[in-house]
């Protein structure tokens, strides 16, 4: 299953504040990215370089033209991200643990200085990712582990050797895909809002799939196009039948019957989850097992995780129209959002989101 970082804000070079990270914790943040950044050349010389693969030599060119639309068609940050490749030789560039509680879909939250609280906490070491997520286990909580190809360090590190750089772990992405995770990653940089992982994940997503779009339409081969309509279709459904389930579950924790009947009702969503999820792949997502593993450990946290990059995308993506489609505008105004107290902002992105919306 290709994911998106947004996916993912790592907390680097942040002294531990309430949740208190470790100082082993802190090290291996510090070291991890040391090594992806020491890992990363210019891609010009990855182009010059004569033992570079055609293929990836293709895909590098690819991306830099994406940088420049970036750049000239969505008002994103001129700078030094994504113009360095790296190979790390594995197929995540970090794991994010995710964790909630056994009858709810909110997300524990780690908080750090700087960038505040965030949903998630990242490891460069997958079993270490494993490790705390059996921690979490056994102190009664629901917890995931997921794969992210990349992650943003919203442009406040100096110096261009600390810039998001282009990896391996989705290079090879459709076309469609590969633009909507540069576009992402670069919206972290436009705007961040302190301790509100939803406002600040699903304003990257909008982003993606506004830029994607247009990239599409203009840029894009027909093939390319095809290519991209065939994954999103999967993408769609995925997000439809974990949206049906979000709903049920949310309706089960926020009522009045005991605990004993919630865990009785909540089993019944998940197997009818995972019952839906056989159905696509003797249909329309037959021969596919991309998500195969995603539905075998489905629980809270990993539908919780779902929510944050997804449910604040309508209300973005009527703002953008409020704006003009005019992208300068939009993020003036999303930086305005993300200064707001959290309550303020959310009640003005409500009052934004279209009703009964559900995200493409």
């Amino acid at each position: 299953m290709h994911r998106r970082a947004g996916l993912s804000v790592l907390l680097l070079f942040a002294a531990c504040a309430s949740g208190c990270a470790s100082l082993a914790y802190y090290a291996q943040s510090i070291g991890g990215h040391l090594g992806v950044m020491g890992a990363a050349r210019p891609v010009d010389a990855w182009l010059a370089d004569a033992s570079t693969p055609p293929e990836l030599r293709a895909r590098l060119e690819l991306t830099q033209r994406m940088r420049e639309f970036a750049i000239d068609e969505l008002a994103l940050p001129d700078n030094a991200s994504y113009r360095r490749y790296a190979d790390l030789g594995r197929s995540a560039v970090v794991w994010n643990v995710v964790a909630a509680p056994e009858l709810s879909l909110q997300l524990k939250t780690w908080c750090f200085p700087v960038v505040g609280c965030v949903g998630y906490r990242g490891y460069f070491d997958r079993a270490e990712a494993d490790a705390h997520a059996g921690e979490l286990r056994a102190a009664g909580l629901e917890a995931a582990v997921y794969g992210v190809p990349a992650y943003s360090t919203l442009g406040k590190l100096p110096f261009d050797f600390f810039a998001d750089p282009l990896l391996n772990t989705f290079i090879r992405y459709p076309e469609g895909e590969l633009a909507r995770m540069i576009f992402h990653e670069l919206a972290h940089q436009v705007a961040y809002a302190e301790d509100d992982t939803s406002f600040n994940e699903s304003f990257a997503t909008a982003v993606e799939r506004l830029g994607g779009s247009r990239w599409l339409a203009t840029r894009a081969s027909a093939a390319a196009r095809d290519e991209y309509a065939r994954f999103d279709a999967r993408r769609q459904d995925f997000r439809r039948i974990t949206l049906a389930a979000r709903r049920q579950l949310e309706a089960i924790y926020a009522g009045t019957a005991g605990d004993a009947a919630k865990r009785e009702a909540k089993a019944a969503v998940f197997d009818g989850l995972r019952a839906e999820h056989e159905r696509l792949k003797q249909g329309p997502w037959q021969g596919y097992a991309g998500y195969d593993g995603w539905f075998a450990r489905a629980n809270n946290a990993s539908l919780a995780m779902q929510g944050a990059y997804n449910d604040g995308v309508p209300a973005f993506e009527a703002l953008f129209a409020r704006e003009g489609a005019d992208f300068a505008r939009f993020y003036a105004e999303v930086r305005r959002l993300a200064a707001l107290p959290r309550a303020e902002r959310k009640a003005t992105l409500d009052a934004l989101a279209p009703l009964h919306a559900t995200q493409p």
